[in-house]
Formats: C-alpha cells, structure tokens, sequence
C-alpha cells in the first residue's frame, strides 16, 4: 500500500479532496499535515478522521526537521502539496507569509523529497521510481486577461500581486526539479474555486453569509472583474487524474468554463436566496459598492482543453447546479 503526503488538508480544497480520494484509491494511505492557520478547519476532516488509511500531523511545512522526520517516518511514494496562503488582500496588507509558505514550504518540500526519492540526478532510488510530486498552483500566475482570449499551459507567467508572484516562484521551483534532477513532478494551475468548507474571507461566502445576516454585500469597484469558477468536487477530480495519470514535467489547466463576473455573482446569490430563503425584500438591496482593491486583476479564463483531451476530464457541475450546491452548504452552516 503507498502513502502519499498531503499538505494543507485542513484547507478549503485540501478537505474536499481528502474524502474523495480516500474513496477513490483504496490501496492508498494519507499523511495530512497542515499548520492550522485561520483559514484552516480541522472538523472539515471529521467524516476521515478515524479512517485507518489517514493520519493527521499538525505542523509547518517550512519546518524542514519535520518534514524530513514525516519522510523517514512514512517514506511517501507522493505528496500533493495545497498548503498555501491564497488569500489576495490579505498578501497585499502581510505579504511575508507569502513568501515563507509559498515559496519556502515550496523548496523545503521537494528538496527533502528529492533527497529521499533520487540517487543522483536522474537516477531515482529503486523503490521510488514512480514516486510523484504534484504541485496545486493558480491561474493568477498567468497575469490578467482582455475582453478575449484564455489562459493555456503556454501562457506566459505575469503575476501581479505577492500572492501570485509567489505562487508563481513556487511554480518554477517545481519545473527547476524536473528539469535539473529529473524528479517526477507534476502541476496543475486551477481557476477559482467555491463549494463546501471555503472560507468565510472569499467571494462567494461572504455574499451568502452577509445577505442571511442582513449585512451590506461588498463588492470591489464596478463588479465587472470576471473569473472562470470551477466547482471544488470537480478540481478534486482533476487532481486525482493528473496525480496518477499525467505526464511528469507537464502543467494542467483546470478551468470550469463558467465566466462570472462579481456583479453577475453577487445577484444570482440573491435570485435564489430571493426564492429559496425569502424575506420582505430582495436580498439584492443589500449589495454595495467599495473601493476596489490595489493591483484588482480584470479577468481569468482557462482553457482545460489538455487535461481534457489528454487525461479525459470534464466537469460534471456548471456554475448554475454548482451554485445552488453551495448556498445549500452554507445556509446549513449559518443556521447552526
């Protein structure tokens, strides 16, 4: 049976794919380490909790004594590496911990992988020839993008606040591993995530949570910033097949053709708040405008047409059914 280190499984898309993957791949174990930051939750785990295939281990990733203990201790056949800061405004106001996590977690991680899987470069130990290395990065590495066009794997990197630079820093980092030493690794840089166990700081819940509370919906400057939304169970899908089934040395796009704007966002929420939840107005009157934030990128868009062709991936959800999953989530989550 292998044993695959994940880091950051605590977070909003390390706690989706956890269960899923445990379902998936019953020959596999799994090693959770998280460092439990603010935008960690670890009850988003419970449902695995007393699974005897996972194992939770709270620390830091840029503690490499640690890291270099859990590999001794569990000799892992891969890690999925999540662990980052995510949070925009927050890398623009604190962007040190960006840098620490992103960029040295990064390196602490494949250089103790590197060391325990490789002989030399190019020359992976016997046991660890197929172990695997996949990095989950973003697509705001790729800058900001007109009215027309997409991101593809080719797009050149442009990134415009600390958190994607660093996630950008990270990125080549990886490819610097393959290249050089020959390590088996993989990336896969998504669009923007929402679903279950997302936290409160981010787009979507905050609009589902301010409109139950009767609070003003902030919305940065004109609302027009487009993103391409991907519903969390179905990156979680694409992260099992490139984990498995992708070329070592590539990067996958996973992109959930579903182009939102902000304003567009904020007011489908309250359609269906409107139908399923009503009161005695709209929900929509509860929406503001407030200065927009430095750097605010206009729009990303992904082509996952690789990871289509290539590995067979589509998504099940479109924004419309993923949406409605989620304000079901979270309605539960804030009445209790």
């Amino acid at each position: 049976m292998m044993t695959i280190l994940i880091t950051g499984g605590a977070g909003f898309i390390g706690s989706n794919f956890i269960p899923y993957y445990l379902k998936s791949n019953q020959h596999v174990k799994i090693v959770n380490i998280d460092k439990l930051t603010y935008a960690a939750n670890i009850s988003n785990l419970a449902a695995v909790e007393n699974n005897t295939r996972y194992t939770f281990v709270k620390g830091d990733i840029c503690d490499r004594a640690l890291v270099e203990s859990l590999f001794v201790e569990y000799d892992f056949n891969g890690v999925i590496h999540f662990a980052a800061e995510s949070h925009v405004d927050n890398s623009i106001n604190k962007p040190t911990a960006f840098v620490n996590t992103n960029i040295l977690g990064t390196f602490n991680l494949l250089d103790v992988a590197k060391n325990h899987w490789m002989e030399a470069p190019n020359l992976p130990k016997e046991q660890h020839k197929n172990s695997r290395f996949h990095h989950i990065s973003t697509d705001e590495v790729y800058g900001t993008l007109g009215e027309q066009g997409l991101f593809t794997e080719k797009t050149p990197y442009a990134p415009n606040s600390p958190y994607s630079a660093s996630k950008a820093s990270s990125d080549f980092i990886v490819r610097s591993y393959f290249h050089t030493y020959g390590m088996h690794v993989v990336t896969t840089n998504c669009s923007n995530n929402y679903g279950p166990n997302q936290h409160d700081e981010k787009l979507i819940p905050t609009i589902i949570r301010k409109a139950l509370s009767g609070e003003n919906i902030p919305i940065y400057g004109d609302g027009k910033n487009i993103r391409d939304w991907l519903y969390v169970k179905d990156h979680c899908n694409g992260i099992n097949l490139v984990f498995n089934k992708g070329v070592s040395g590539e990067t996958y796009n996973i992109g959930g053709k579903n182009e939102r704007n902000n304003l567009y966002i904020a007011n489908r929420i309250c359609e269906i708040l409107d139908d399923i939840k009503p009161k005695n107005k709209s929900y929509k009157n509860q929406i503001t405008f407030v200065t927009d934030r430095p750097g605010h990128d206009y729009r990303y868009a992904i082509d996952a047409t690789k990871i289509e062709k290539e590995l067979g991936w589509q998504a099940q959800e479109n924004f419309e059914t993923g949406i409605m999953k989620t304000i079901n989530w979270y309605i539960n989550k804030y009445s209790n």
